[in-house]
């Protein structure tokens, strides 16, 4: 049986804080992004095998605690519900990994208890959106709703932000206070080049720019925290 996964790795300690998981990729994405160390999983991939998969956890259900889907975009396929009950039925804790673009799946998903945790990418300040994710759409209304769901919602999530020199300024993390403005948890991840990113001249905001930019934020996001430094 096909799956929408079309890579996955067994064993990881860095995908979901405090869980030993395995990660689930969908290809496939709506974004651009010229820093995404993901790139290759914009184009469709070979499929892996469901029933595989499955095998593959319940030989594994005393080792893992969670999986986590990430992609590419995973709300992109309309099959996700189906296919996060079959890995959920098995006991597993979910993380979703998502840009938002999809709130009315990510609404699906939460009322129907299938995921445990979201970390929600926000890319930067509203008005810089199409730039920092390459398209000229960027579904910002779209965003701006799953961030709303989120912070509506019971369920544990976190924002997160790659900080990129070209791209993030103390204008931009100012601007961004109006998206996580009473959010519970924001990460500003360090941006790492590698040979996948479609952008190969980017660079790393360096650490005390980065704890200016948490300070600036921290006015309105309950914990701040810097990623990677």
């Amino acid at each position: 049986m096909n799956s929408i996964f079309c890579g996955i790795e067994k064993l990881s300690l860095v995908d979901f804080d405090g869980y030993i998981s395995c990660t689930l990729f969908t290809g496939g994405c709506n974004y651009r992004c010229p820093f995404c160390h993901n790139s290759p999983l914009i184009k469709e991939q070979p499929l892996l095998d469901m029933d595989e998969i499955v095998k593959y956890l319940t030989s594994r259900k005393k080792m893992l605690d969670a999986v986590v889907i990430t992609g590419g975009e995973p709300t992109l396929h309309q099959e996700l519900p189906l296919y996060i009950k079959k890995i959920k039925d098995l006991g597993f804790i979910i993380k979703l990994d998502t840009n938002g673009t999809n709130p009315k799946m990510l609404k699906e998903l939460i009322d129907n208890k299938l995921i445990d945790y979201v970390a929600m990418d926000i890319k930067t300040s509203s008005n810089c959106y199409n730039v920092v994710t390459g398209v000229v759409n960027p579904f910002t209304d779209k965003v701006k709703e799953s961030i709303n769901i989120l912070k509506e919602s019971n369920i544990n999530y976190e924002f997160r932000t790659t900080l990129v020199k070209e791209y993030h300024t103390i204008d931009t993390i100012k601007e961004m206070k109006e998206l996580v403005n009473g959010s519970k948890k924001l990460f500003l991840q360090m941006f790492v080049l590698r040979d996948t990113c479609i952008n190969q001249d980017l660079h790393e905001v360096d650490i005390d720019t980065a704890n200016i930019y948490k300070t600036i934020l921290e006015d309105v996001v309950e914990k701040v925290a810097l990623r990677g430094y």
